[in-house]
């Protein structure tokens, strides 16, 4: 009978103290206030009532930085949001550095978020993504470091630009297409026309060679149902009266 007992009061005392570790998972030991140790992954007991344990997820946690209100450089306003890819690489300072790792790490991305792209112009701001997206990266982790927590990216999502702004741009891209449609039609007329300047010349030179196409117009004409009246005359006729009005 007292052995039960005594077996009943160490369950009692044990099993409160029992604690699983998950895979992704350390857990940090508090005794009696005071920092103890981190825990691995496995089974483990602590000493209860003494001893308290807070769990820390290691892995990669992806957090949405909520959509910022930005004035570009160029006093253009922008709602831009973005997405932080996090880790806990210190248990031990995420725990005791601030009261919410998660939370200190967002408010301080949507800090960063606005002052780095306040710093670029509306055209930088929609070509260079990745760019700002690596400052942000930078500003973040120096900050985030004494937490604990290593950024691994910081990727900018949406870019919302104002209806007016919108409709300015839609107007650009359009006059743009329409000139390089201009530039294309006179490119194309410039090579026609010095091809057709140099089949004249060739044809000029070469004896008959007038005679040839006037007949394959000739030709052309001919398999055309409509109504047609051609007078030909002879091109030694036309040279007679050129030399007679001379």
């Amino acid at each position: 009978m007292i052995f039960i007992v005594i077996i009943l009061i160490a369950a009692l005392i044990i099993i409160p103290g029992v604690r699983i570790i998950n895979q992704y998972e350390r857990g940090v030991v508090q005794r009696l206030g005071r920092f103890r140790k981190i825990l691995d992954p496995g089974l483990h007991v602590i000493i209860p009532y003494i001893d308290t344990m807070r769990s820390v997820d290691v892995r990669t946690t992806p957090m949405d930085v909520p959509k910022q209100e930005v004035i570009t450089k160029d006093n253009v306003t922008v709602n831009v949001d973005a997405v932080v890819y996090f880790r806990v690489i210190d248990a031990k300072k995420a725990v005791f550095e601030t009261t919410n790792y998660a939370y200190a790490t967002s408010t301080f991305a949507q800090t960063a978020l606005r002052d780095v792209t306040g710093n670029f112009d509306l055209d930088e701001l929609l070509s260079k993504r990745d760019e700002i997206s690596s400052q942000i990266k930078e500003i973040v982790d120096a900050q985030t470091d004494k937490w604990g927590i290593d950024i691994e990216s910081v990727k900018l999502q949406n870019i919302e630009l104002p209806s007016d702004m919108k409709r300015a741009m839609a107007k650009q891209a359009e006059a743009e297409r329409e000139r390089r449609a201009a530039i294309i039609s006179a490119e194309g007329e410039k090579a026609s026309a010095a091809a057709v300047a140099e089949a004249a010349e060739l044809l000029a030179k070469t004896p008959g060679g007038l005679n040839i196409r006037t007949l394959q117009t000739l030709e052309k004409i001919s398999t055309d149902p409509s109504q047609k009246t051609v007078i030909l005359l002879p091109t030694d006729l036309a040279g007679g009266l050129k030399n007679l009005f001379k």
